[in-house]
């Protein structure tokens, strides 16, 4: 059985005051779900040293947002999954939506920083998802195929072994709208059959994360389909009472 996952994507928010109340307080009110949920926070590079003085020895991951698919070099301005390592991170985010849209990241590109971030042994959550208009020309699959398929023929199936996929519909990022838990269902059945396809075995324990719109009042229901393995939170990550209802969900 999928240990279910809550990732808390707190994007270019926060400071060091802020962090600290909210952290604590998820800290506090999630210790005693660990046994049957996991749960982590991916946090501005800034924030990582404080951050990880505050989570090691607690229930709570921590991860960053991003990185360069480069090791080292004349790239002023990026961070390296070394210097993730340095800060203990368990966790990258790649391939955001954001980072597809506003900064132009390809599929090529993600599938280069998926690999950066497994030789460091930092565990990648791969991102893929559609727009508003590509799902009204009915071509979800089609996109979320092309974006699985860059990471299989550039990496291999083995990849998924150790990665998350977080299956995030650009249209309900940030907008208010969500998927429907059937919505959300069929295209998380629709990826899990694409890595079975490959490989059963790991589509059986791959764990794939919904990330649209999750909040208090919707988690539970989208957590109980049964290709839903947790979440990845935006907006509701930076409210604590919120951020631990939709880990108690979870851990139901």
């Amino acid at each position: 059985m999928r240990k279910k996952l809550v990732v808390g994507n707190w994007k270019m928010h926060g400071n060091l005051l802020e962090n600290r109340q909210l952290l604590e307080s998820v800290v506090t009110n999630v210790s005693n779900m660990h046994e049957k949920a996991q749960f982590a926070v991916c946090v501005p590079f800034p924030y990582l040293p404080s951050v990880q003085a505050m989570l090691q020895n607690t229930s709570v991951s921590w991860g960053a947002q991003n990185l360069s698919q480069f090791d080292k070099g004349a790239y002023t301005g990026e961070v390296s999954s070394g210097m993730l390592v340095d800060f203990a991170c368990d966790f990258v985010i790649v391939g955001h939506s954001e980072r597809r849209s506003i900064y132009g990241e390809t599929n090529e590109v993600v599938a280069e920083k998926c690999a950066a971030a497994q030789r460091a042994g930092i565990t990648p959550i791969l991102c893929v998802g559609e727009t508003y208009e590509q799902r009204e020309a009915g071509i979800t699959e089609k996109i979320i195929k092309e974006q699985l398929d860059a990471i299989i023929q550039s990496i291999g199936i083995d990849f998924f072994n150790q990665a998350v996929i977080a299956y995030e519909p650009v249209w309900a990022i940030g907008t208010g709208k969500t998927a429907s838990p059937q919505q959300a269902q069929d295209v998380h059945a629709f990826i899990r059959k694409i890595i079975a396809n490959q490989n059963s075995v790991i589509a059986d324990v791959l764990l794939i994360l919904y990330g649209g719109s999750v909040k208090a009042s919707n988690a539970q229901e989208l957590f109980m389909m049964p290709d839903i393995d947790g979440g990845l939170i935006g907006g509701a990550s930076l409210v604590a009472d919120d951020f631990v209802a939709i880990c108690r969900a979870a851990s139901q």
